[in-house]
């Protein structure tokens, strides 16, 4: 105990990021418990959620995978959808500080810059791009990667023992837990207009390609609709008044 106080005082972030930072934690760990239990009570075995849950380390990709395949899509069609989803990565490693010369970037150097890449999600890249230094930004990320790569796992092996012994999984309503941690990862973005319209286009073309085919393939082609509408060019859709949309602003430092 007095070793973790020397190590929190030693620490570039303030307390109250740390508990926020816990915090986030405690509810991926949470997501974990439904992600475990709806995997297992969907047919797929006790060990699946445990190590998909280490190696992917995505929960909305995970979460789809294992939705399009308990209704009956194709492992491909799943997997593809998973891969579209964690594309907003790309952006994600391109917003970190990546340290190639001079001090190690977020993620560090060498096997540890693999590592700490396979720690990046939503949470550790938020809470590193809120702090002010580079220092702050690395021990910010670094506190989030590996408290959801402790949390998430564990919840997913606790949810997955969870759903193995429960023998009517409707009763508890674990079918809805799918689509209402979807809807609760992005009901926030929802507020940006360009991203509703997405969604509800995105919906639709769902809706109307459902009876026509396969399960999987209306989740792909709305995921597409969605990645064309958002992609709308930032300078055209942000422009001060009197800028043209090639000009670009001087940085804010």
């Amino acid at each position: 105990m007095r070793s973790l106080r020397r190590t929190l005082e030693r620490s570039p972030l303030s307390t109250a990021v740390l508990t926020d930072i816990a915090l986030t934690c405690l509810a991926v760990f949470f997501i974990g418990l439904s992600y475990g239990a709806i995997a297992v009570s969907s047919g797929f075995p006790l060990w699946f959620p445990a190590v998909q849950s280490v190696l992917v380390l995505a929960g909305a990709s995970e979460f789809l995978f294992v939705g399009i395949v308990a209704a009956g899509g194709s492992p491909f069609a799943a997997a593809l959808a998973g891969l579209l989803v964690n594309s907003r990565h790309l952006p994600y490693g391109l917003a970190l500080p990546a340290g190639v010369t001079g001090p190690a970037g977020v993620t560090g150097r060498g096997w540890r810059r693999l590592f700490g890449t396979h720690l990046m999600n939503d949470e550790s890249v938020v809470f590193a791009l809120a702090q002010e230094d580079l220092r702050a930004k690395r021990a910010a990320y670094w506190a989030c990667g590996l408290g959801v790569l402790i949390c998430w796992p564990g919840g997913a092996v606790l949810g997955a023992l969870a759903g193995s012994a429960i023998r009517d999984t409707s009763a508890f309503g674990l079918d809805a837990m799918f689509p209402a941690v979807i809807l609760a990862l992005i009901v926030k973005d929802l507020r940006d207009t360009r991203i509703l319209r997405a969604a509800l286009a995105g919906a639709a073309i769902a809706l109307a390609a459902t009876p026509f085919l396969p399960a999987g393939l209306p989740v792909l082609l709305a995921l597409a609709a969605v990645l064309l509408l958002v992609r709308e060019p930032a300078a055209n859709a942000a422009c001060p008044a009197g800028q043209q949309p090639d000009e670009q602003p001087a940085p804010i430092r």
